[in-house]
């Protein structure tokens, strides 16, 4: 292991050190700041920021662990780092005799959102890691699969693999199962999945299952195509390193910070709807529209851009406030029992994993047809009103299903303009009760829970977000000036009333 360390690169033990600080991992010195204390005499823990710590410094607290536990941990994610080196380090010296297939991988390797979405903790147990062969044959192939999975969300807030389906570049179905999960399901997303209860009822096939068939077919080199395929390596628990994603290969024409949707990639580059608007996800549709991507890359060489057109789905773009938002809900409330709780017909869209901090909550919206009905279901809400974070209204809502199981959840309305109507602030939405200073210092490197393969922003750490933080920034500088205004005034009359008394 001491070799290992001794020869991976500083981003790498960046990578290790700040891993052992979210797991609480000691070496024979303790804690990183432990070790920091007793290493550094002149600085301590004060500059705990591993990024700005030397090599050296990086290198000498991990090599105080010894347990066998610990060092199978580092050991996984030197391997994770080693072959993703090994593939981009092989397309750096094999550019002029690349084959189409090849520049697309490298085209999705090298894309700034790569480290961020494909940072998969395959150090954890459970996960599948294929190994980079070196040999020029393997690494030169251009044999490729499609894959697409569905996944439910499950009782503890995680999500779980229930179906799969991959496919060849000649469009043979080389995998088509359903997956019996390992934990107990609350939500199907039967809207989205198109998948309920009574298809998984004597389904055998389990996660390992699939990531042994997984191994045989992703052998000798074979490329794993797919859109937003991070999202799917993350169901699979599988870390594969030669990968084409559709989501970094195509962009948009006039919105280059935006992904573009699988079903507008189909419409444009390919002529066909790949579903109809409100209708599920097909699993095996999914995989053969991001096969067809390629292939019209590779064999046609067709333009990477497509014209930007906002969607209509919903009538999200018709009326964008016709909607609530609904947060804190307990993981164990499900989209049925929002209908219980919340009046009016409106579907459950954008579902968010639960944040960081209340990892027994998640986020929803609840889409109306029109702004009145949203408003007429928020009015009949009875509830304690109050403001977010941002001195926004919303309604506290306590309740008690036909099921027995109480509890409470926030609801506010959405207006135009306001943060929930940025994109890149959807994913914030897991976070909607930390405190916006945190929120401006932080540096997110998760990804959004991605929709209906939708249209999500490029990253976290781009100029729209910036903007809309430091939008919100500004708007409280603002009240809190107007607040020192309204106090000065009071004061000034204080000051006035206790000069007439003395009088």
């Amino acid at each position: 292991m001491d070799a290992l360390i001794a020869s991976a690169k500083k981003d790498v033990l960046v990578h290790l050190v700040k891993l052992s600080q979210k797991r609480g991992m000691k070496g024979s010195k303790g804690s990183w700041k432990d070790f920091l204390q007793l290493y550094d005499k002149k600085f301590g823990s004060s500059m705990s920021d591993p990024a700005r710590r030397s090599v050296e410094d990086l290198a000498a607290f991990l090599k105080t662990f010894s347990q066998d536990e610990d060092l199978k941990i580092f050991e996984k994610v030197l391997q994770c780092h080693t072959n993703r080196d090994a593939m981009i380090e092989f397309q750096k010296h094999s550019e002029n005799c690349e084959s189409p297939e090849q520049r697309l991988v490298c085209l999705t390797l090298n894309h700034p959102q790569y480290a961020v979405d494909y940072s998969l903790p395959s150090y954890e147990e459970g996960w599948l890691v294929t190994k980079c062969s070196k040999k020029s044959k393997e690494m030169k192939s251009t044999k490729m699969l499609a894959i697409d999975c569905e996944m439910a969300l499950c009782n503890d807030g995680t999500e779980a693999l229930i179906r799969v389906c991959v496919v060849d570049q000649n469009f043979k179905v080389k995998l088509d199962k359903f997956v019996k999960p390992s934990k107990t399901i609350t939500d199907y997303r039967t809207d989205i999945t198109g998948i309920n209860a009574s298809d998984l009822d004597g389904v055998t096939c389990s996660l390992n299952d699939v990531q042994e068939s997984m191994k045989k077919l992703l052998a000798h080199g074979k490329i794993l195509v797919g859109h937003g395929l991070c999202n799917d390596l993350r169901a699979l628990q599988i870390d594969h390193a030669k990968v084409i994603d559709t989501a970094y290969v195509f962009k948009y024409r006039d919105a280059p910070n935006r992904r573009p949707s699988l079903s507008n990639l189909c419409k444009f580059v390919l002529g066909y709807e790949l579903r109809e608007n409100g209708s599920p996800h097909n699993c095996l549709d999914d995989a053969m529209a991001a096969m067809k991507l390629v292939k019209k890359k590779v064999e046609h060489d067709c333009d990477d851009s497509i014209p930007f057109t906002p969607r209509e789905e919903g009538g999200e773009e018709k009326d964008r406030t016709a909607k609530l938002l609904i947060h804190r809900i307990p993981v164990g409330i499900g989209r049925t029992d929002l209908h219980e709780i919340i009046s009016g017909e409106f579907t459950v869209q954008n579902k968010f994993k639960p944040n960081r901090k209340q990892l027994d909550r998640y986020s929803a919206f609840a889409i109306f047809k029109n702004q009145q009905e949203a408003n007429e279901a928020y009015e009949k809400l009875e509830g304690t009103q109050e403001k977010d974070t941002f001195g926004r209204p919303q309604k506290l809502v306590s309740f008690k299903l036909d099921t027995g199981v109480s509890g409470s959840l926030c609801v506010r309305k959405m207006a135009c303009g306001n943060l929930d109507e940025n994109p890149t602030a959807k994913r914030s939405l897991q976070d909607e009760e930390e405190p916006l200073e945190e929120k401006s210092k932080k540096v997110k490197t998760d990804h959004p829970h991605r929709d209906d393969r939708g249209e999500e922003e490029l990253g976290t750490n781009n100029g729209s977000e910036c903007g809309a933080h430091s939008a919100e920034i500004e708007q409280l500088k603002r009240e809190l000036r107007q607040r020192d205004e309204e106090i000065t005034s009071l004061n000034r009359i204080i000051v006035a009333l206790v000069r007439k008394q003395q009088l």
